[in-house]
């Protein structure tokens, strides 16, 4: 009776993840019965972290409009005539460029497609 308004609560807080994560384990006993008190708050912490940020970004690429919003680094087609150098490509997808100050400047026929997969 206590986990269901806890649970209800933690709704009407808008933390429904964390809700969600203290249902899945009160369900599944045989998973969380072992872990102590700090380990499935974290657990629980850190559902509603996660979804918060996949949220966030969900909201971020809507707002973007972006006309391609599923591009990726691995959809990326690679042609003899494109002269692109997949190493490359893989580097910046690591995104130290950012850390390091620098900028990325596209040329060419592909400049669109490759700067809506960064």
């Amino acid at each position: 009776m206590i986990n269901e308004q806890t649970c209800e609560t933690l709704r009407k807080m808008k933390l429904n993840a964390m809700a969600d994560e203290l249902t899945h384990q009160l369900e599944d006993q045989t998973s969380y019965g072992t872990l102590g008190f700090e380990e499935r708050l974290g657990l629980m912490v850190d559902a509603e972290w996660n979804r918060r940020q996949s949220n966030k970004l969900a909201r971020y690429i809507k707002i973007a409009d972006f006309s391609i919003p599923n591009a990726t680094i691995e959809g990326i087609e690679y042609h003899e005539d494109r002269k692109l150098d997949k190493a490359e490509i893989l580097r910046y997808a690591t995104c130290k460029y950012i850390d390091e100050g620098h900028h990325i400047i596209f040329k060419g026929a592909f400049r669109n497609e490759l700067s809506r997969t960064f």
